[in-house]
């Protein structure tokens, strides 16, 4: 109950300072599941496009926020979370470590010394017991000899030992560096679960009256799911009302025109099809 209440109230205070017009020129608002990409020039975007969308349409609506931004402080965690219901992503993924085995040298202090390799085998000696002494009997008189001094006669020589198994081959460490974190993997969970969202393919805010480049997600989600519809809008005045670095709205009418779907052609190149994207919201500036 909270948290529709607080949402009728930002509403009424969006609408208040920005009028929030929505101009549906290229498709009508209908409830189907949609991927809303717009241009990016101000934090307000994330609110201004949100308020432009009907009620019927905000329900069913995530707009995507930057984690660093709208959930550092426990009032903005929560009004993202439990009114705009929006989708945290990360603005800089995280490239995997490297194995801590591979690239940390190990303290001589600590280093685990090699189990010592085992002694040299030394055989029993096959000399006789006595002391060599010079033959001057025949070879027939040695064994009688012994048998005058009453001793045993030498042991058999034991069998050789069986040969040694060469070393196990040492395991090498389990990598645990953690994968690389994808910046796509909530909205793509967005999307399964049936909601639409609303994203800005320029990945920042801009500067200057024309979009940046578009980066690569919106042509992942758009061949990962086909049947989405694909609708541009173009954000107008909103980064007058709150420019970049500033906390404190100022009143200024602004609008977000809607423009035609599109799709992914057949073996449309990225590149080719993101282009086209931008030109697309572009095109929205001067309707």
């Amino acid at each position: 109950m909270l948290a529709k209440l607080t949402g009728w109230l930002l509403l009424g205070i969006v609408r208040l300072l920005t009028g929030a017009q929505a101009r549906w020129y290229g498709c009508p608002p209908k409830a189907e599941q949609r991927i809303y990409f717009a241009n990016h020039q101000s934090h307000a975007d994330l609110v201004m496009i949100w308020a432009a969308l009907p009620e019927e349409l905000r329900s069913i609506t995530r707009p995507i926020a930057a984690r660093d931004y709208w959930a550092n402080t426990p009032v903005k965690r929560w009004i993202t979370t439990e009114v705009f219901n929006a989708v945290y992503v990360e603005r800089a993924a995280t490239a995997p470590a490297a194995s801590a085995t591979a690239a940390a040298p190990v303290p001589a202090a600590v280093a685990v010394k090699a189990p010592p390799m085992p002694a040299e085998r030394i055989e029993p000696s096959m000399e006789p017991l006595l002391p060599p002494t010079p033959l001057t009997e025949p070879v027939d008189a040695v064994p009688e000899a012994q048998g005058q001094l009453d001793l045993p006669e030498p042991p058999a020589p034991p069998p050789p030992p069986p040969p040694m198994p060469p070393p196990a081959e040492p395991e090498a460490a389990p990598d645990t560096a953690p994968p690389a974190s994808d910046p796509l993997a909530p909205l793509v969970e967005a999307l399964r679960s049936g909601d639409s969202i609303i994203i800005f393919p320029e990945g920042t805010r801009g500067h200057t009256g024309e979009p940046q480049k578009f980066k690569s997600g919106l042509y992942t989600l758009a061949t990962l799911f086909p049947d989405v519809v694909l609708v541009p809008a173009w954000i107008d005045n909103v980064q007058r009302v709150m420019p970049k670095g500033e906390i404190v709205p100022v009143p200024i009418l602004c609008s977000v025109t809607f423009g035609a779907p599109l799709r992914v052609e057949e073996n449309e190149e990225r590149r080719p099809f993101l282009d086209r994207a931008r030109a697309a919201v572009i095109a929205l500036r001067d309707v």
